[in-house]
């Protein structure tokens, strides 16, 4: 694989990374992303596609600095507006050799801005202006302030420097010093750009020891060979700089444009020093991305424990016996008679099942309240569980630095559709037991006393076997459901034999946990959902990994 084609494969992967969770290294790693995706985009397979191409030097600098006046000296001409009212370049202005506007009319550089002659550049567009006071091979780039108030504007002269085949960096002798310049220059180096230093508006009498010292400050940083061109204070002639202040900047760029070894030289190394980076760049990046995909991951760990505590609560509290307290209860008392439960035990299993045929087939209100109760049971506990759980999953969160943007108000509680949702399946759970009921009485001897209590009668009766455990209930509760559970048991024993009761209870149970469990994941989903909103793909990171590798194996 060649070169351009891992760039290629780099800048595609590049694009394809979110990172969308609030981490510590996301605001870096997203930088380096788009700066980095731009440069290939702008410059490295441009001119890795061309490298007979002028040589583009961006004229960079602070607010202020002289970038557009030292432009337009060069020309002998005003093609950028300067001025004190800032920021003034608005869009960026490309001055070049006539034979060389071919070069730079298509999208080959800069691919993102729009081509224009004539008039000023305004937003995502660049002002091609050719003058023959410009040798051919060498085109100036006056790019917008690096620290300009209109953010657009910052960015735009951050991604044309990245573009450069070489700086032309403009500062001031008030201001060479400043954080921001040299924050910019640092990257050059990182990058191994080529540059250039602009010493504007120097005072005579300081030349020595500003010049001095702005060499030490580019020593001190690596930057020692950098070349610096001082430009000392002078009065305007009609807006441009004197012929004699500008005659160190306009010799060097001569001797530049005159020379097509040096100029082949200076290309390769800002390429050279631009590829160098590429791999350390991207793995940052990948980095970062690698970071995302556990942080994410110890999110929706942190809502799997949740829910899945949720399904063992209601499992606990079915296997407890504690909905045989409370309205369940009561409506098994209207059903048997509390006070006949213990003497029914001691009956043989004819009376009791008549006992309960004559309720259950007499009084139909009683029974539809006992599946109503159970209903109304099941229901409230499964809502709180659900409750609890998106309670403990939106803590979890908040208490986790890349899920406190994520864990939206709407996710503290439970869906405005768990209620209906929870109501519909345990009415179908009901329905199942009643189900289970008839297909195990489909024996003639079954069916024979089956009918005798009726397949409800006897659905209900598993269903209170489901929650027959007595844990968690006290006194006369014990009694009572103990009761309940022996009486249901030995009734439905006599219609189906005591395996088959156990095998009823069983399933009957294992439904209802399924369903609940199901009821659970719906909830669930909300929170994984949105972290999938914002968390990094998988293949993200093994592409962009194996992209940075194939760019290695290129090299």
């Amino acid at each position: 694989m060649t070169v351009v084609e891992s760039l290629t494969r780099i800048r595609d992967a590049l694009a394809a990374v979110e990172l969308g969770l609030e981490l510590p290294s996301a605001e870096r790693g997203r930088l380096l992303r788009d700066e980095l995706r731009a440069q290939i985009d702008d410059y490295l397979l441009p001119r890795l596609q061309r490298m007979d191409a002028p040589v583009l030097m961006v004229v960079g600098g602070s607010t202020g600095a002289g970038k557009s006046t030292l432009v337009n000296s060069l020309v002998g001409a005003e093609l950028s507006p300067s001025g004190v009212l800032r920021p003034t370049t608005r869009g960026p202005v490309l001055a070049l050799n006539p034979g060389d506007v071919h070069w730079f009319s298509d999208d080959r550089v800069l691919p993102g801005l729009a081509r224009k002659t004539g008039g000023a550049a305004g937003p995502n567009e660049l002002l091609l202006a050719p003058t023959p006071s410009l040798t051919a091979g060498l085109a100036l780039l006056d790019a917008p302030d690096i620290d300009s108030v209109v953010a657009e504007n910052r960015a735009l002269g951050a991604q044309l420097l990245a573009a450069a085949d070489a700086w032309l960096f403009v500062t001031t002798a008030a201001r060479y010093a400043d954080a921001v310049p040299w924050e910019l220059l640092a990257g050059a180096r990182e990058r191994g750009t080529a540059l250039a230093l602009v010493l504007n508006r120097v005072p005579p009498d300081a030349v020595g020891e500003v010049s001095s010292h702005l060499r030490e400050m580019l020593r001190e940083r690596g930057l020692d060979d950098a070349e610096l061109l001082v430009v000392r204070e002078s009065t305007l002639e009609e807006g441009l700089i004197p012929e004699v202040e500008l005659a160190p900047v306009r010799r060097w760029l001569d001797a530049l444009a005159e020379d097509a070894d040096r100029r082949q030289a200076l290309v390769r190394r800002t390429l050279a020093g631009a590829l160098d980076t590429v791999p350390a760049r991207a793995g940052v990046v990948e980095a970062a991305l690698a970071e995302q995909r556990a942080a994410a991951e110890e999110l929706r760990a942190d809502v799997r424990r949740a829910y899945r505590r949720a399904l063992e609560e209601v499992d606990d509290v079915v296997r407890s016996g504690a909905l045989l307290r409370g309205e369940v209860l009561a409506r098994w008392h209207e059903v048997v008679g509390t006070g006949d439960v213990m003497r029914a035990l001691e009956s043989r299993i004819g009376a009791v099942r008549d006992r309960l045929r004559s309720v259950l087939t007499g009084r139909p209100p009683a029974t539809a309240e006992l599946e109503a109760a159970v209903e109304s049971s099941v229901d409230a506990v499964v809502v709180t569980a659900a409750d609890r759980a998106a309670e403990r999953a939106a803590r979890s969160w908040r208490e986790h630095p890349a899920g406190r943007a994520v864990a939206t108000p709407a996710l503290d509680t439970v869906s405005a559709e768990l209620d209906e949702r929870t109501r519909d399946e345990v009415r179908a759970w009901q329905g199942f037991v009643f189900e289970l009921v008839r297909e195990e009485g489909m024996s003639k001897r079954a069916a024979a006393r089956l009918a005798s209590l009726g397949v409800n009668g006897a659905g209900l009766a598993v269903m209170l076997a489901v929650f027959a455990h007595t844990g968690g209930l006290t006194g006369t509760e014990v009694v009572v459901a103990g009761g309940t559970s022996a009486l249901g048991q030995k009734v439905l024993e006599a219609i189906f034999g005591d395996q088959a009761v156990r095998t009823l209870a069983a399933r009957a149970r294992d439904d209802l946990l399924e369903r609940v469990e199901r009821l659970l994941g719906v909830e669930e989903a909300r929170f994984l959902l949105a972290v999938d909103a914002v968390a990094p793909a998988e293949a993200s990171g093994e592409q962009l990994h194996a992209a940075i590798r194939s760019l290695q194996s290129a090299r």
